[in-house]
C-alpha cells in the first residue's frame, strides 16, 4: 500500500467520524489528509508529509471551520425577525425608556421606546428591534 492510498483511507475515515460527530472538527483532518495524499506524489519523505498534514489541518481549522460554522448557525435563528420586527402593534401601556407593554399575536411583550420619547397608551407603534425579551418600538413608521 502506498502513502497516498493510506492518506486517502485516513481521509475517508475522518469523514466517517465527522458523520457520527457533526462538530466540523474531523472534516479539517479529512481535508488535510486528501491534500497531503496529493502532495505525496511529489514528496516522499514521511516527516515532511507529516508536517504538511499538520499545517493543512491547522490552516483548515483556523479558516474553514468558522466559515462552515457560520453557515450552519444561520439555520438556527429563532425567526423573531420575520415574525415580529417591522410589525405595527398597539401600546398596551405608556412606553418610555424604562417600562411599557405591547401586545402582538395575543402575546404580551415588555417594550421600550427606541428613541427615548414617551409613547402614549393606545398608540400604534412599529417594532424596530428586540433584545432578549424586550421589544424596542417607535412611533415613526417611515
Amino acid at each position: 500500500m502506498t502513502v497516498w492510498q493510506l492518506l486517502a483511507i485516513c481521509g475517508i475515515g475522518f469523514i466517517i467520524l465527522e458523520i457520527f460527530t457533526p462538530s466540523m472538527f474531523f472534516l479539517n483532518f479529512a481535508l488535510a489528509s486528501f491534500i497531503t495524499a496529493g502532495v505525496s506524489f511529489w514528496v516522499k519523505n514521511p516527516y515532511t508529509l507529516a508536517i504538511i498534514f499538520v499545517v493543512f489541518s491547522f490552516i483548515s481549522f483556523i479558516f474553514l471551520r468558522p466559515i462552515i460554522m457560520k453557515r450552519f448557525n444561520k439555520s438556527n435563528e429563532t425567526g423573531i425577525n420575520n415574525k415580529y420586527i417591522g410589525k405595527i402593534v398597539k401600546a398596551e401601556t405608556s412606553i418610555d425608556n424604562n417600562s411599557g407593554v405591547i401586545s402582538i399575536y395575543g402575546e404580551r411583550w415588555e417594550a421600550r421606546s427606541e428613541n427615548g420619547t414617551i409613547i402614549n397608551q393606545g398608540s400604534e407603534v412599529k417594532i424596530v428591534r428586540n433584545e432578549s425579551i424586550i421589544m424596542y418600538v417607535s412611533e415613526n413608521f417611515e
